[in-house]
């Protein structure tokens, strides 16, 4: 085999490489053997067939799979042999020898692009500041409030009178988008809070001061975010017809109520609320100084990114900005800008993704971390319980998709090296209001 280097540039490399025709035949020979070993043909004995008749048979065949593994195997040792870690995948291109009917030289081009050499960071200067909030009395009792407003009851209002603020209004309605009626929009007997949540915005407040009887059109305009992205951001019509008038009445907060719901008493329900609440700071305080870190690593990335892995990146997040402006669901900072802006940032966001997780798994292949197949498990288990009932169709098709498992390894590995990293800067813990541990601060792509 001969190999000839075409292009060394930055991260890109090119080969030619030429196989003699008499390997190729060597190797068509032997695989025309094997065919013709397990080739049953009445008037032979099996394994008896002439060559020339398993040829004709199967030649084109038995081509195509020796030029492939050639090509294949080629390949794979011009890496190996000069140590080239391929970012992506490598581009084949074959020059001659390919045809059904040739007997020369294979020669074939081969054009890559490499990961780049990434130098072990110093890690022991990193700073950082581990942000944490601790649940407050407001904070449970609101969640309390709720539960209770959950539990709350409904009693008729005797007078025949308008609704207004407070009450609770039972109307039937019917949904229209340009005249035509649309799925989920129709329902009877909906008790509708005057003033409060949980309706389109315009709905509650435009039956405000209807009686139990009358009838009305309103008109409102769905969200640009409404989950029902056939819906969004339209305007429609609802047919409303008030039939009763009632007054909700929230539960006491007391460990009746707690028995209500499964508990022994108020007091296991308000723990229960501290904990939960605690593990929500504890995830965003997590996220504030994994942010934070990738912020001073990205500034460690002093090495060039290699373009196809750019390339493929920016296409994912491209088309995720596509949908979401089909939807009218861009970001607030993105509406008014045009789309070569647009594209230049997220360009910058695809680059800094790549270095990023080049780096990261640089520091994890140097520091031996790895993901444990109890940890994947861990991991099939938790997308499994995303599906009740289709548990084990979930598994099974882990089982069948390596490339989907992977997808799964992935965060597991990168949270295995921000923890370790975390491990080895100096952090500084620092106490904030929820509020302040909520702000998600944008990233520095400078």
């Amino acid at each position: 085999m001969q190999v000839t280097e075409t292009l060394s540039e930055g991260l890109k490399r090119g080969f030619t490489v030429t196989v003699p025709a008499a390997e190729i035949e060597s190797k068509r020979a032997a695989r025309l053997k094997e065919v013709g070993a397990s080739m049953r043909l009445p008037g032979f004995r099996p394994g008896k067939v002439p060559t020339s008749i398993v040829r004709q048979r199967h030649g084109a065949a038995v081509q195509g799979e020796v030029l492939e593994q050639t090509v294949n195997d080629a390949t794979q040792s011009v890496l190996n042999e000069r140590g080239l870690r391929p970012a992506t995948q490598p581009k084949v291109d074959l020059v001659s020898g390919a045809e059904p009917d040739a007997n020369g030289d294979l020669e074939f081009n081969i054009e890559l692009e490499v990961l780049p050499e990434i130098a072990q960071p110093d890690l022991s200067d990193l700073s950082l500041t581990r942000l944490k909030a601790t649940p407050n009395a407001e904070t449970v009792d609101k969640a309390l409030a709720d539960i209770a407003k959950r539990q709350r009851s409904f009693e008729d209002i005797e007078e025949t009178r308008p609704a207004v603020q407070g009450d609770v209004l039972m109307v039937d309605f019917l949904g229209k988008v340009e005249g035509v009626a649309f799925d989920g929009g129709t329902a009877e007997d909906v008790n509708v809070e005057i003033g409060g949540e949980g309706f389109i915005p315009g709905f509650a407040e435009q039956i405000e001061g209807m009686s139990p009887g009358d009838e009305k059109v309103i008109t409102v305009t769905f969200p640009a975010d409404y989950q029902a992205t056939e819906l969004a951001g339209k305007e429609a019509t609802f047919d409303i017809k008030a039939k009763g008038l009632k007054r909700a009445i929230d539960p006491a907060l007391d460990d009746e109520l707690a028995k209500k719901i499964g508990f022994e008493g108020l007091e296991q329900v308000r723990e229960l609320i501290t904990k939960q609440v605690a593990d929500e700071y504890e995830q965003l305080s997590r996220l504030r100084i994994k942010r934070e870190l990738l912020d001073a690593l990205a500034l460690k990335t002093d090495f060039e990114a290699p373009q196809g892995m750019v390339e493929a990146e920016f296409a994912q997040i491209w088309a995720r900005v596509e949908s979401d402006r089909k939807a009218g669901q861009l970001d607030e900072e993105d509406v008014g800008k045009d789309e070569d802006t647009l594209r230049a940032d997220y360009r910058k966001i695809a680059e800094r993704r790549v270095k990023l997780g080049l780096l990261l798994a640089e520091i994890g292949r140097a520091n031996q971390i790895t993901v444990s197949q109890d940890e994947m498990m861990r991991a099939v288990r938790a997308e499994a319980m995303r599906y009740p009932g289709q548990e084990q169709a979930v598994f099974e098709f882990f089982g069948r998709n390596p490339q989907a498992a992977e997808s799964l390894r992935g965060p597991i590995f990168e949270n295995k090296v921000v923890d370790y990293v975390i491990e080895l800067a100096k952090v500084e813990d620092k106490e904030v209001t929820p509020e302040e541990l909520a702000e998600i601060p944008p990233a520095d792509l400078s």
